[in-house]
Formats: C-alpha cells, sequence, structure tokens
C-alpha cells in the first residue's frame, strides 16, 4: 500500500496530477487542481485501487479528505470514481453534514446518485463520521477557533452545537467571519 507521496507537481491534468518523486512520476487521481500549482513540492495522501486490469492511485491533500473518500468506497454501490465525482462538486464539511442530517435530497444532486444511492449513503454512514469526542469529523481551524471563542464568551456547548451545522455549510470563512455569523444565530435562538 502506498499511504503518501511526497514530491514535486509535475503536470496538473484534468482529473489528475503528475508528482515527482525520485525520477519517477505518479498519476495521481486528484480532485482540487485549484489547490496545487506546477513546481510546488507537496504530500498526498493515496490510495491505490486494485482491480484485474489497472492499478490506480487517487491522491488528497490532507488524511481526512482520504478517510472521507474511504468511507465513501465502503458504500455499497459507490466506487472510486463515483467517489471522486461527488468531492469534484461539493466540500467534505458539507457532504459530512448532509450525510449527518440525512439530507437525501442534497446528496441526489451530485454526480451519478440517485434516491437509492443517497439513502444508502446515508443507512451506512450517518454517526459514522464523527470522532471520538462527538464534535464534527474534521472543522476547519477557523471554525474550530470560532466556537471556542463563542465558549470564552460564556455561551453553553448545546448552544454551539446547534448552530455549527449552519456554520459548518460556509467554509473557508475566517475566524472572525465565523465568530460574527456565530452570534447573529446564537441572537436568533434567544
Amino acid at each position: 500500500m502506498i499511504s503518501f507521496i511526497k514530491g514535486t507537481i509535475e503536470e496538473v491534468l484534468l482529473d489528475s496530477i503528475i508528482v515527482s518523486n525520485n525520477g519517477i512520476g505518479y498519476e495521481i487521481g486528484f480532485v482540487n487542481q485549484d489547490k496545487v500549482k506546477i513546481g510546488e513540492t507537496v504530500k498526498i495522501h493515496t490510495y491505490l485501487n486494485v482491480r484485474e486490469d489497472a492499478l490506480t492511485l487517487f491522491g488528497f491533500l490532507s488524511r481526512t479528505d482520504l478517510t472521507l473518500f474511504l468511507r465513501l468506497i465502503s458504500v455499497k454501490g459507490i466506487g472510486p470514481k463515483g467517489a471522486m465525482n461527488m468531492l469534484v462538486k461539493t466540500t467534505g464539511l458539507r457532504l459530512i453534514s448532509a450525510i449527518e442530517e440525512g439530507d437525501v435530497n442534497y446528496l441526489k444532486t451530485l454526480p451519478g446518485i440517485g434516491p437509492k444511492s443517497a439513502s444508502q449513503i446515508v443507512l451506512d454512514l450517518k454517526g459514522k463520521l464523527v470522532d471520538a469526542t462527538h464534535n464534527k469529523y474534521a472543522l476547519p481551524e477557523a471554525l474550530t477557533e470560532a466556537i471556542s471563542g463563542l465558549r470564552n464568551l460564556g455561551y453553553k456547548q448545546s448552544e454551539l452545537n446547534a448552530i455549527e451545522k449552519e456554520l459548518v455549510k460556509n467554509p473557508n470563512q475566517t475566524v472572525d467571519e465565523y465568530i460574527k455569523a456565530g452570534l447573529q444565530l446564537l441572537m436568533k435562538m434567544k
């Protein structure tokens, strides 16, 4: 098993990248082309898919994204390419949120996912994407800091858990933006 490849990005293709490591170019199925640049040194966490007619590497910038991918392909009827197509159209956080909330309608909007597959994903994965401390799996660092800041302002954990689902839907915000949005949601609850 190849756990990760650390090397230089040689090419960024439509649905893959080529990473050079010790004179070997590895073509890796990849969905975050906008997050890498040619010539950049990266560490790509990988999954090696073995079939009778092919060995295919799928890669992710974080171990968390790889874990989500592995959970998705454990669902009956979802293969590696199907899981990658899902991850192209949504963020990992939004996908986890939809699964945990049982939002079958959202899952059906993803490529290759019909009503039966969406229901199967929720049935197989709901509750399995939560870590041992019962916090959301893979929260952005900025959101984690914002939740901590709100807790320091005196809000209860139960209140923060209630707004977390809404805040997760807006990835890539700053700590201040999350705190402002969190305060607005908390005020609406009172």
